[in-house]
């Protein structure tokens, strides 16, 4: 297929990107490179610079699908600062989906995120069905989103999928995590390791948890990747289904401390503090309608993504 990939230059979207050449798909990248990385676009793919208001400019009617990483992410900026997200991140988006309608365009991949279900009550996995109250502007600009793949999909015929990750992380084919500010436990813990750091921080031991550390459900973002493909290659036109991504168990803050102790062979000093307001104490996905809808399922643990990410950390240096 050829297809156009937003957000192709970052993290996420590099990954994707890699592995849809190698599936043999001819992929551009549009990009503004505010956050992401010149070199992290996989060689083989067209780069384009431009954002995402600029879509109806770069796509054209041969183009099969979208696969939509591009946006604003940082949750405490998006209290700070609500206009430039919902700017981005919804106002880019419906720019983004006018091209796609005015191409022909029919199918659209769209990288959500499990703060569209907010601060749910309980430790139990959450499932696709649970209600989606966010706490923030970044999680409710991604819910009003997919409310628009929906309707897109129910007017135009558009087939749409919607990916809601939990906490991704590692490395894979060369690309890893380069945020700035980097606010991510595995990336921050990996830094402390490797001397870049005197000591990682600790946001409350008082949850409600069994080592009072929040518990998260963290995903390789190769297997991550792999569900983008596969979701892919299972859109049903006049459709939009949302998808959890993420194993369906969680690790604790200290559980993953300790996990970067066993891989790095290195001391990890760590600085408690309170918790951060808003922060759940349980976020793991139920993960069976992406196993069951699309045959998808986690390959890779919790030590394998320090030691992948460890790996490009030490050969970045």
């Amino acid at each position: 297929m050829k297809l156009l990939v937003t957000g192709g230059a970052g993290y996420v979207g590099s990954v994707v990107t890699a592995l849809l050449l190698r599936a043999g798909h001819e992929v551009t990248v549009l990009d503004d490179l505010s956050t992401g990385h010149r070199d992290g676009v996989p060689e083989g793919a067209r780069l384009v610079t431009g954002n995402v208001h600029d879509a109806m400019d770069v796509l054209t009617p041969d183009f099969d699908a979208v696969l939509h990483f591009a946006g604003a992410s940082l949750v405490g900026e998006s209290v700070q600062r609500p206009e430039k997200y919902w700017h981005t991140n919804t106002a880019g988006t419906l720019a983004l989906l006018e091209a796609v309608r005015a191409h022909g365009v029919e199918r659209f991949v769209f990288s959500s995120t499990a703060a569209t279900y907010g601060e749910p009550a309980g430790a139990d996995p959450i499932p696709e069905t649970a209600p989606a109250v966010p706490t923030n502007p970044y999680g409710a600009c991604k819910l009003a989103v997919d409310h628009m793949l929906s309707s897109w999909s129910h007017a135009h015929g558009l087939g749409a999928v919607s990916l809601r990750y939990f906490n991704v992380a590692g490395a894979h084919l060369g690309f890893g995590e380069r945020h700035d500010p980097e606010t991510h436990l595995i990336p921050n813990l990996l830094r402390v390791a490797n001397g870049e750091s005197p000591h990682a921080s600790l946001h409350g031991t008082d949850h409600p948890t069994p080592d009072g550390t929040a518990v998260r459900d963290y995903l390789h973002v190769a297997d991550l990747a792999d569900a983008h493909l596969r979701a892919l290659e299972r859109i049903t036109p006049g459709t939009h289904r949302v998808y959890n991504l993420g194993t369906g168990g969680g690790h604790s803050v200290r559980q993953v401390i300790e996990a970067v102790r066993r891989v790095t062979g290195r001391s990890v000093p760590v600085v408690a503090g309170p918790r951060r307001p808003g922060d759940p104490a349980f976020l793991v996905a139920a993960n069976d309608r992406a196993r069951e809808e699309l045959g998808w399922k986690p390959r890779r643990g919790l030590d394998e993504i320090v030691a992948d990410a460890w790996a490009l950390a030490r050969t970045s240096q």
